[in-house]
């Protein structure tokens, strides 16, 4: 394994370290405490190239690898967790439902302005009633002419009223359960289509959440995304890769909650002496760097392998389960590094910790992951 990023790797961690310096950090807090997605920040990555970065350059994209995405994810997750999930989420879920099984004319039509951010994508699974469990989705497209009609509702989609491009999963064939579920694009807009915000998050409050409902929306067979009952088989390949990218989110906020750990015990003061001086806090700090290092070596193994062609499922489930758990430690370590200040607004590990909680649920709950590298430990005994 190679531990030194490329070149081009190491030129957008940069470029979005300075960008995220001056458009991020000065306002994350805020954006937090409104609720706001920062619309006028995302175009502006979009114009930098991080919301194409997997899309071909003859598309309009930067043409980079799974690699350049966990690089990108946790640069801007080190100052916001929400704006790193709406580039991880854009690049890693409708998007790529597209790219890698639209049709030419779907991704002719749809992948220069996702890339470029003009337009936002979405992605529906999660349903009021059915998240861990797809085969429980209620959601159905049944044939009409050429076409189809779907009705259903989808739950806690990301980009669900600031996105313009959809790809929603939908029962085709009821008696065959996971293997009848395929997948439909739709556009914002479309009779019978709309969308409900969601507020009022624990964490990633400016990152926009929503239900979006379906009712009697009809679409030309050209609007299916791959084969037809096809689609839950293509999910489980998009999930994988999600799981790099909350990974990657992850280390992301364990990294910041560390350096502003090590930035407020130099700071402040106790007993005479600044508190980065007492053993019991250097060893929290400690634990913190050696998990989130592990951690991040767990998620670019799993992005090379990715982009090698060669087998990840089972390494995308340690990462992201392991670099999401660190997290969480590591924000609650960051919040009691700072004391009374760390359970108020005035510092950002308070919103890193909220933030953190999502990687644990998010793209398979953790005991989703277990239960997938558990299953490739014993498959063939």
């Amino acid at each position: 394994m190679e531990f030194d990023l490329p070149e081009s790797h190491r030129a957008l961690q940069s470029s979005l370290r300075d960008f995220c310096e001056r458009r991020v950090k000065p306002y994350a807090r805020e954006w937090d405490k409104d609720e706001k997605f920062p619309m006028e920040v995302v175009r502006e990555l979009g114009q930098l190239g991080v919301m194409g970065i997997l899309v071909s350059e003859d598309l309009g994209g930067a043409g980079m690898d799974a690699l350049a995405v966990a690089v990108a994810v946790e640069e801007i997750a080190r100052f916001d967790g929400s704006l790193a999930l709406t580039v991880a989420s854009h690049n890693g879920l409708g998007t790529s439902h597209v790219r890698v099984f639209g049709s030419d004319a779907q991704r002719a039509r749809y992948l220069p302005k996702l890339a470029s951010g003009e337009w936002l994508g979405a992605w529906g699974l999660t349903e009021p009633g059915s998240g861990s469990d797809a085969a429980g989705m209620r959601t159905t497209a049944v044939r009409k002419g050429n076409g189809w009609v779907l009705n259903g509702s989808k739950m806690f989609i990301t980009q669900g009223t600031v996105g313009d491009v959809f790809v929603v999963l939908a029962v085709t064939a009821p008696e065959k359960r996971q293997k009848g579920i395929t997948a439909f694009v739709l556009e914002k807009g479309l009779p019978g289509f709309s969308q409900r915000a969601i507020h009022g998050k624990l964490g990633m409050r400016s990152s926009d959440t929503a239900e979006l409902i379906l009712e009697n929306v009809e679409v030309p067979d050209s609007a299916r995304v791959g084969e037809l009952n096809h689609g839950f088989i293509d999910t489980l390949k998009i999930l994988d890769r999600g799981r790099i990218t909350i990974g990657a989110l992850a280390v992301g906020l364990a990294r910041g909650a560390l350096e502003e750990s090590v930035r407020y015990s130099r700071e402040r003061t106790a007993f005479g002496q600044a508190i980065g001086e007492f053993q019991g806090l250097r060893w929290m700090m400690a634990d913190m760097k050696t998990e989130l290092e592990a951690a991040r070596l767990l998620v670019h193994r799993a992005a090379r392998l990715a982009d090698a062609g060669q087998p990840y499922s089972k390494e995308a489930s340690m990462a992201k389960l392991f670099a999401s758990e660190v997290a969480t430690r590591a924000c609650g370590k960051a919040v009691q590094i700072h004391g009374g200040y760390g359970y108020t607004r005035e510092f950002p590990v308070e919103r890193y910790l909220r933030d953190a909680k999502l990687c644990e649920i998010g793209e398979g709950t953790s005991e989703i992951q277990r239960s997938i590298i558990a299953k490739e430990l014993f498959k063939g005994a």
